[in-house]
């Protein structure tokens, strides 16, 4: 099957499809929190369905969402939404799934739900899930504060001079691990001859 590529939301269908689900009381809710995560946070869904309730993190009345170092905050009234899906989650009172940590626990036993699926039910209630991500991390670059001359400059690799008053040490441009007195000078460390 040919996949076929969607052009990423613009900012104001990105804020529609995002107001739909945070009002949208006749959508599910697993299905409203998946879509905010991919609206906010420009998190695919094979990324978002491998969340679990350990990666909402309660620190007082803030709710912070672990997708990296440090967690990132959820603002209101995302976070109200995401603790009441944890409280309400699907698929949990099934003999196979009682103890389940997965934020979207799946039919299966063990196993979240599965990532096309979740694509296809985000797609039928309008948020089609590639191009809401897309149009996430293209509103994270926007917002991103420009680099600093001063940050460019230090970060900026110079090619070495073409020569050196210094004669190169032993061993120079020689990969770690690798000596003259090596088995084998010149082999792979660990290979065999």
């Amino acid at each position: 099957m040919k996949a076929t590529r969607r052009a990423a939301l613009s900012q104001d269908g990105r804020l529609d499809a995002l107001g739909r689900l945070l009002a949208g009381t006749q959508i599910s809710t697993p299905l409203r929190v998946a879509g905010v995560i991919v609206l906010l946070y420009a998190q695919p869904l094979s990324r978002v369905v491998r969340l679990t309730v350990d990666d909402v993190l309660r620190k007082g009345d803030a709710v912070l969402l672990r997708l990296g170092e440090p967690a990132s905050p959820v603002p209101a009234p995302v976070d109200s939404l995401v603790l009441e899906h944890i409280a309400n989650r699907d698929n949990m009172d099934t003999a196979t799934n009682p103890a389940s940590r997965w934020l979207f626990p799946g039919r299966r036993a063990g196993q979240p739900f599965r990532p096309d699926h979740l694509s296809a039910l985000l797609n039928k209630v309008g948020v089609p899930a590639a191009a809401a991500c897309g149009a996430a991390i293209r509103q994270q670059l926007l917002e991103m504060p420009a680099p600093s001359s001063q940050t460019l400059s230090a970060t900026t690799t110079r090619p070495p001079p073409e020569s050196s008053e210094r004669p190169a040490g032993r061993g120079a441009g020689t990969p770690s691990g690798w000596t003259a007195q090596s088995p084998g000078a010149g082999a792979r460390p660990g290979s065999a001859e």
